[in-house]
């Protein structure tokens, strides 16, 4: 009996460790579940601020504008100061490609055609090239203008020379190796050259959609 006495609270023992097991278990899987939510808040945060910078940099970096180009007629040299009937007139281009990318855009050989009453009296291939993010490339073009083309009789009687030339240069933007545009610009220019002066006036260039 007294053996038996003995052995009676060992039972409340056993069953109060098993108690302080069950109350434990609560505790550690409330550390996982915060963990867990800890882990997906910053997971979610990390996602955010990636497509936050994807973003900016498609509407900034990514974002791929047209090259703007510009032709400005220098001089034309004649003969004599007069324009002969038989002899090709040389005309001085300056063809300028501003890229406002921050890649740089390269082109092919481009063309530039003179026009007098809308008739093409001269035509000339531009040279290829790079054109440097965010700069102007300036390249010098020869156009021999074929006079026999030209309306002698009403430049004698204006004494000026009414042109407009058309330019066309195709090339690609390429960003990072990522993003990859090719892109046609086309310009119209219109001036006027004044035999008084010997001089080349106006200049107004319209650029067309790029293709």
């Amino acid at each position: 009996m007294a053996e038996t006495e003995q052995v009676k609270p060992l039972a409340p023992a056993a069953f109060q460790i098993r108690s302080d097991e069950e109350e434990t278990m609560p505790v550690q899987s409330n550390t996982r579940r915060r963990n867990c939510v800890n882990c997906c808040g910053c997971l979610a945060a990390i996602l955010s601020v990636l497509a936050v910078t994807f973003i900016v940099l498609v509407l900034t970096v990514f974002h791929v504008r047209d090259p703007v180009i510009r032709v400005f007629l220098q001089r034309l040299e004649l003969v004599n100061g007069t324009l002969p009937k038989d002899v090709n007139v040389t005309l001085l281009a300056d063809v300028s490609v501003r890229n406002p990318n921050a890649a740089a855009y390269r082109f092919k050989n481009g063309t530039t055609t003179i026009y007098y009453g809308g008739v093409v009296v001269g035509v000339a291939n531009t040279p290829p090239g790079m054109a440097k993010a965010r700069r102007t490339l300036h390249m010098n073009v020869t156009v021999d203008l074929i006079p026999a083309k030209l309306l002698i009789s009403d430049i004698s009687s204006a004494r000026a020379l009414n042109m407009s030339c058309s330019t066309i240069i195709s090339g690609k933007v390429r960003i990072l190796g990522i993003v990859k545009k090719y892109i046609v610009v086309r310009v119209n220019c219109t001036m006027t050259y004044s035999f008084a002066t010997r001089a080349i006036q106006g200049g107004n260039c319209k650029p067309l959609p790029s293709i």
